[in-house]
Parts: C-alpha cells; structure tokens; sequence
C-alpha cells in the first residue's frame, strides 16, 4: 500500500511535519513551552529530569529526547538548555543532526536569561515552521511504518474484542513489510513463554525473558510486590481479578506474526530488519508510549475499556475500545468502537481492517481525536525508582 508524507533527509518517513523544542532538563522546560507558544504548530516536549540524575537514567533521559527529536515526524528542532544541566544541549544536538535534519541549540546561561533566549529559540522555529510548510507530501511505502501497540484502562473487552482487532491490523502491516511494536513487561507476565515461543532468534527469545524476570526483580529488590499495583483499581473494577489474566488480553495485541527482537526502552528499532518487536517499557500508559515514539514509531494504537484521553506531542494516538459503553460515553476521545464485537455480533477481521484502514487514513493526514483535542501527553521511564 502506498502512503502519502514528508521524507527525511535519511530517507526516511514521517506522518507529521512537527517542529520540535526540546529542553534537555526540567530546568529548560517552562523557557522550551514559552518558545513554542510564540510559533503556531511548534510543540515543546515536558522534560521533567535531565538534571542531577546518575548513570543509567541519566542516559536513559538523553537517549529518549534525542529520539524524539530523530523521529521522522519531527522535521526541525531547537535545542534547549539551561548551560549547567546534566545532559548538555549540543551533545543532544549532534545526536540528531545525524539524521541530517536541520537542529539548532539555545542555551539560557549563555544567552543572558529568559527573554533573550526565548526570542533566540522564537526566531529559530519560525524560520524552521515557515521552511516545513513548504514541504510536499510525497508517496511512500506502507513498508516504512512502524506502529506502537499500547492498552491502557484495560477491561475483559481488551482482550475480546479490541486487542484482538489491534492484533489483525498489526498482521496487516506487517504483510505490507512494515513494523509494529508491543510493550508494556508487567503486562505480558503469566503470558511470556507464549510470546517467547514467537522469537525467531534464541538470543533476542533469551533477552525478552530477561526483561520479564528483570522487571519483577527490581520490585522485589525495593521490597514491593508488583503485584500490589496491577492489575490496577480500575482494571480490578472492570472485571480483571490477576495480572495472568491482564497478560493474557494484553498479548493479543501482537497478532501472530513471529517476533524479530526485543527492543530496550527507547531503542532505535533497526530498519533494515522490520517486523514485530516487543520494547521493555513499564506498564504506566504514557512513559510506554514516549518509549516508544523515541523508538522511531510514527503512529500509535492505544486500546482502552475503561477510556482514556491519552496523545502524544509528536505521533498520532488512534483510541479504540471492545466495550461499547465506554465508546459512547467517551466518543469524544475514542475514534473506533470494537465493542460491536461484541454486542452486534461484529467480525474480528471487519474491525481489524476497519483500524488497519483508519491507520493508512491517518499516516495521510486525517487527525484522530487524541491530536483534535491537543492531548500531548509525555513522561519518561525511570529506571532505579531513586535518585
């Protein structure tokens, strides 16, 4: 199937045509928004570390707003930093002008405080707003996606109705050549050998285990018992009793089409071997989603029975839902309603290319209701839980 959208100077695709702020530290983060409310369409990201972190969550930070700023629907971006921040402003640039993309870099110590680096940022993006609107769409392979597979709010109807449909338009994509990724590792324990017995590769097999095995180990180490915070209280309202049977919805996500890895949080998924991959993320809706968006995703699938309003600054969130109450009650940030499953006695496979079509839809232009309400939601995973 062919697409319509903006390629990158490596060749690449994206859906969206963003300019980008993007503060390094928390400590950027209101001087970044103040840039972006100056120029109409830029979108500032809500950095909320970056910032005396140490060691593994201070390159975890850096290696997810670098990729955000790589992801092909960012066409341009201003770098902002405070000057003292644990990751550097131009270390990030350099970063993503390997992309080839046009980056520039505003530092508030060096330009003498707010208003001068604001107006410095300001001139930056409308230079770079005015350029991108001047870009073309131009046709595309299908092949180029790659999707992110999110639930969220989950209730008994995740996994009969809207799981199972997200699973056939991921089946669809990928016969197109194209990529998915399910996340999410609390939620797959009590189903991770089914899904372990779908890796291709015995060493990518032995590293999603891992992840599983890790995730637990680390709860346990803080003296927590994951299981005290999933299923959550409103999965419990919904009908979900054990984090099994969570697992065992949220897994249908994935489709059937065999795994070719497993990704870190917010690693690059390598192109030149496309396919499903599952991304150690944690189980909090927003922090999977950012994970992976700075993975190179263009487009997500967010499937919730409770209901959510979720988006995310720079990738189109598409809402779909197995319950039909939900759908009616939250139509407004839901954009497909799988519950006729169902309550109309609704096909799996008519959903799924319902969704699979509404995907191709929205990688043209069309904006989903997540992106028509300006729900920008965004948080990064921490690793140690400390520090």
């Amino acid at each position: 199937m062919k697409l319509m959208g903006y390629q990158r100077e490596n060749g690449h695709f994206g859906v969206r045509n963003h300019v980008l702020i993007i503060p390094t530290s928390v400590c950027a983060t209101d001087t970044a928004e103040k840039i972006a409310a100056q120029v109409p369409g830029a979108i500032a990201i809500p950095n909320q570390h970056g910032c005396c972190q140490i060691g593994s969550d201070l390159a975890l930070t850096q290696q997810t707003i670098v990729g955000f700023g790589k992801n092909a629907n960012v066409g341009a971006c201003v770098v902002v930093g405070l000057g003292c921040d644990g990751i550097q402003a131009r270390a990030v640039a350099e970063e993503i002008r390997t992309t080839g993309k046009r980056v520039e870099v505003v530092v508030i110590q060096e330009e003498g405080g707010t208003l001068p680096a604001i107006a410095k940022g300001a001139l930056y993006a409308a230079q770079m707003a005015r350029d991108l609107s001047m870009q073309k769409r131009v046709e595309f392979d299908m092949s180029e996606i790659i999707m992110a597979l999110e639930c969220g709010g989950s209730d008994p109807t995740s996994g009969l109705a809207s799981n199972p449909s997200i699973g056939y338009c991921s089946n669809r994509l990928i016969a197109e050549g194209g990529s998915s990724i399910l996340s999410e590792t609390t939620e797959v324990i009590g189903a991770e050998h089914l899904l372990a017995a779908r890796f291709e590769d015995e060493d990518q097999k032995q590293k999603f285990l891992d992840m599983v095995k890790n995730v637990e180990n680390r709860a346990i180490a803080l003296g927590e018992d994951l299981r005290s915070g999933q299923p959550t209280p409103g999965n419990k309202e919904g009908g979900l009793s054990t984090i099994e049977e969570k697992s065992l919805g949220c897994m249908y996500k994935a489709g059937t089409a065999p795994f070719k890895g497993a990704l870190n949080y917010a690693e690059l998924l390598p192109l030149e071997k496309k396919g499903l991959y599952f991304m150690d993320t944690p189980g909090q809706d927003i922090d999977s989603i950012t994970g992976m968006v700075a993975g190179g995703a263009q487009v997500v699938i967010f499937s919730t029975g409770r209901g959510t309003p979720t988006g995310s600054p720079i990738a189109p969130v598409i809402k779909i839902t197995g319950n039909d109450a939900t759908y009616r009650k939250m139509s407004d940030n839901i954009d497909i309603n799988a519950g006729r499953i169902i309550t109309e006695g609704a096909k799996v496979e008519e959903i799924g290319e319902e969704l699979f079509q509404m995907v191709a839809d929205v990688c043209n232009g069309q904006v989903t209701k997540a992106e028509s309400l300006g729900h920008r939601e965004f948080g990064i995973y921490k690793l140690t839980g400390t520090f």
